[in-house]
């Protein structure tokens, strides 16, 4: 039975009993900061769980996608050298809140287990949790298990179990019941509890979780109201045991990319722990991009950036010389495209980014590895120093795991207490560096006040005031002069949130002003951050605030004119384009966004023109309060990681449909014109675009009208005129520049003559060190070699003083004698006579150095160098 049959199956299975099958969520938690990535199926539940979100069903079924590749849940050593861990799985669950409990979901799984896979019952071993006789007489009395296949697990020495779970320290927890396949005697291992527990003939493939307390903190265990079921079984072990195998490598999610992985790197060996980190990997890396993470040196994306790399120089080690793994994701779509449609919209933007990263980390592997090379060979003992590591991880981008496969292959040790301790060294550097602005804080007792708004419709209102905060205190009053924290009742100060900056302005009553410098949010609470410019402010007074308008409409327009942008991204570019971050000010629109290239010039125009159009439509903004699921169904975008509550505000503008809760114009026409002022990269796999509308923007064409006025004036022409003048200039300068390199060339030509004569000979070498001056880097370049042709067999390392104060060193070593001594070796140890450092081929290398005073005593220490290399 293929996987996809096995999931198809379960899902029906489920959704025959009245579960509501819901669809996969993404590997990226919807704002849980507690969790790096969905590494369980309950994951999506969590909120549901816990109380505090409602669903309109009681029952459901999932196939979720699942990494557990960093933080707690880390599988990444372990991936391709045993049978089952893996960084990406699919867990087949089912669910219910407050509806059944053990009776039902014991005979569920027992039903599709038996019924409809067809599994032999005498080969189905359960455990249950050592005092929940309730699933134990399920088991033995209405299933019919006999007693010495059911197993009662207590808690282990150190107060936990492997059939009690919990949350956490407190809150919802119970026992759970596991079902076990034996694979019979003919392999090794025992039942679960027994002392050869942790061999291959007995294997989990379910575990049912009841819900049954709420753990205090003190550890009492109160029965909750409405007990509910958590289950998850491993897609991938349950294929494993219905297709008769004993690696889940062997099934055929698995046998397809591993082919398709032999196929790309040329492997020689059809079966490798290579091929398996491959296979395993690649699914990892495409469902991860797909969700919207991408490569980077923090958080999520650095975690996705080691498992390329982990891949790809696996791949390097079973013969492929060239990136390779962006070739897996069609074979991919082919293996699991069906079950997950979102893998097939987003394959291409996977290719590019894959290819992208594959293709630098060539270029750091190659180089690390040589540094790690050097450091090898000179190693005493077993232990790779700290220092190393740190060094390749910080300096070279080498990642840590990488270095600590490198160590196992060749029986090594890695001293991570050394690397931590370098890591905090930088830590310590960084905080130091670290300058951060004053903050509101975490403000107590906030949590007991909630704002209303009434800022959507006026810039003018009334509030009571219900707390008052002086440097993170509550107080009851603020004087005059005095800095603080107003919360209101109710405000017209849209507080910052969505990349909208907070409102400024006044609050006054009798007798008394406060100034607005920024409106911040905490919990349902608006902060109204300023300062008393007149009178006693007090608790309980009515104020009337008033919001500083023409900012409030600037921002307005370019809120606006930022969805409007994001639909033309989406449209011009493709789907795969998400937000990653906006800021909407007075002054200018930001927005970061994914995409893999810098755009083009006709991009930024087709874009800038499409923004534009639908400003001179000017149709009117529509704004809507509907639940969540409707707004889904209506085509809204929200925002990708962000959590909604059950109602949202949705925004369409122009053709835009987005779920928002900012300020913005009433007409499209309000936003005035609209212009791109800035395209760049932020990060790898994130562009930024910046921009302006409205007022801003005339002031922004004036000011491009008089950068243009003032160039076509030093020109003598007219602003037509002025383009054609420029490429007239740019064709004369390259002209001269041409001929400044030809007559470079001669001097460096008459020069090399001259310093021909200065060579010496060394064990059959001619060797020539001298300083040379006012000779920029490619013309020392070609100085060695007209020396090296003119001298023949022949040692040449050339400096010059550079005009910034520092030092410019070229070796070069003709080809036939780069076997006896490498112009690398020889640059090297001149280069740190001068503070510096570098390296290239054998038979030409380059450095840089610090001191230039030392140069000469440098090149004179060359023949020395070489005797020594040669010896």
């Amino acid at each position: 039975m293929k996987s996809a049959d096995i999931r198809r199956s379960f899902l029906d299975f489920f959704a025959q009993h009245d579960h509501t099958v819901v669809p996969s969520s993404p590997l990226v938690p919807a704002n849980d900061p507690t969790l790096l990535f969905t590494n369980a199926g309950m994951v999506q539940f969590k909120d549901v769980f816990l109380g505090r979100e409602k669903r309109p069903y009681s029952r459901a079924a999932t196939s979720q996608r699942c990494v557990r590749a960093g933080g707690k849940h880390n599988d990444l050593e372990n991936v391709g050298y045993t049978a089952r861990h893996h960084t990406f799985f699919e867990m087949l669950g089912n669910f219910s809140f407050g509806d059944y409990f053990k009776r039902d979901a014991i005979h569920y799984a027992w039903d599709f287990l038996t019924d409809v896979l067809g599994l032999t019952p005498e080969r189905l071993w359960v455990t249950v949790y050592e005092t929940d006789d309730d699933a134990y007489n399920v088991w033995a009395n209405e299933i019919k298990v006999p007693a010495e296949r059911i197993i009662r697990i207590g808690d282990d020495p150190d107060g936990g179990s492997d059939n009690f779970w919990q949350m956490g320290d407190t809150g919802p927890c119970g026992p759970c019941t596991e079902i076990f396949y034996d694979h019979g005697p003919e392999v090794a291992g025992g039942p679960p509890g027994s002392p050869d527990e942790d061999g291959d003939r007995y294997i989990e493939v379910w575990n049912l979780v009841f819900m049954q307390y709420d753990r205090d903190a003190d550890g009492t265990l109160n029965p909750l109201p409405s007990p509910s079921v958590d289950t998850g079984m491993g897609l991938e072990r349950l294929s494993a045991v219905l297709q008769g195998v004993h690696s889940n490598y062997e099934i055929d999610l698995f046998q397809d990319l591993i082919a398709a992985a032999r196929r790309v790197t040329g492997a020689q060996e059809a079966d490798s722990a290579s091929l398996r980190v491959i296979a395993d990997h690649i699914r990892s890396i495409a469902f991860l991009i797909t969700d919207g993470v991408l490569p980077s040196n923090e958080g999520r994306g650095y975690v996705l950036r080691r498992i390329i790399r982990r891949a790809a120089r696996h791949g390097f080690q079973i013969g492929s010389e060239d990136a390779f793994l962006y070739r897996l994701v069609r074979p991919l779509i082919d293996t699991m495209g069906e079950a997950y449609p979102e893998l097939v919209k987003a394959g291409e933007q996977v290719e590019k980014v894959l290819e992208k990263e594959e293709r630098k980390f060539l270029e750091t592997l190659d180089h690390g590895m040589k540094i790690l090379e050097e450091d090898l060979k000179d190693l005493q003992g077993r232990v790779i120093p700290g220092e190393t590591i740190f060094l390749l991880y910080d300096t070279y981008g080498f990642p840590v795991d990488l270095t600590g496969d490198i160590a196992r292959e060749r029986g090594l040790e890695l001293d991570m207490a050394g690397f931590e301790a370098e890591m905090e060294k930088q830590r310590e550097r960084a905080r130091a560096a670290s300058r951060f602005s004053m903050d509101t804080g975490n403000l107590p007792g906030l949590e007991d006040h909630t704002t209303e708004f009434c800022g959507y419709e006026y810039l003018e209102g009334e509030g009571r005031v219900v707390a008052l905060f002086r440097e993170g205190e509550a107080v009851d009053r603020l004087e005059v002069g005095e800095e603080g924290i107003v919360v209101l009742d109710r405000t017209p100060f849209y507080a910052e949130s969505g990349g909208q900056v907070g409102d400024i302005g006044t609050l006054s009553g009798s007798g008394v002003r406060f100034q607005v410098q920024d409106t911040r949010k905490q919990a349902a609470a608006h902060l109204h951050v300023g300062q008393v410019r007149a009178g006693t402010l007090e608790v309980g007074q009515t104020l009337s605030g008033s919001v500083e308008g023409p900012r409030r409409e600037a921002i307005k327009r370019h809120h606006s004119a930022t969805h409007l942008l994001h639909k033309a991204l989406r449209d011009q570019l493709g789907d795969h384009v998400q937000q990653k971050g906006s800021l909407v000010d007075s002054e200018r629109l930001r927005f970061d966004f994914t995409h893999m290239e810098p755009l083009t010039a006709e991009q930024l125009k087709s874009i800038e023109d499409q923004v534009n159009a639908e400003i001179l439509a000017n149709e009117a903004t529509d704004t809507r309060i509907m639940d969540i699921d409707s707004a889904m169904e209506s085509g809204a975008v929200a925002l990708f990681g962000e959590k909604y509550g059950d109602e949202v505000r949705v925004l369409k503008i122009g053709s835009s449909v987005e779920l928002c809760g900012g300020t913005h114009v009433e007409r499209t026409g309000d936003i005035g014109p609209f212009r791109i002022t800035v395209e760049g990269g932020v990060a790898a796999g994130i562009r930024r675009i910046e921009a302006v509308a409205g007022e801003v923007a005339l002031r922004w064409m004036d000011q491009q009208l008089g950068h243009l006025d003032a160039v076509a004036d030093r020109l003598r022409a007219g602003r037509a005129d002025a383009p054609d003048k420029v490429r007239q200039l740019q064709e004369r300068n390259r002209e001269l520049e041409k001929e400044i390199e030809r007559l470079k060339g001669k001097l460096a030509s008459q020069a090399g003559d001259d310093l021909s004569s200065r060579a010496v000979e060394v064990d059959g070498l001619k060797v020539l060190a001298a300083p040379v001056e006012g000779v920029e880097p490619k013309a020392l370049r070609d100085m060695v070699d007209q020396l090296k042709q003119k001298l023949g067999r022949a040692v040449v390392v050339l400096g010059t003083a550079t005009e910034e104060g520092k030092v410019s060193l070229v070796a070069g070593v003709t080809k036939e004698e780069t076997g006896r001594i490498r112009a690398g070796d020889v640059v090297g140890r001149v280069a740190a006579q001068v503070d510096g450092k570098g390296g290239g081929r054998p038979d030409m290398a380059m450095a840089g150095g610090q001191s230039p005073e030392k140069l000469d005593a440098a090149l004179a220490s060359v023949e020395d160098t070489v005797r020594e290399l040669l010896g």
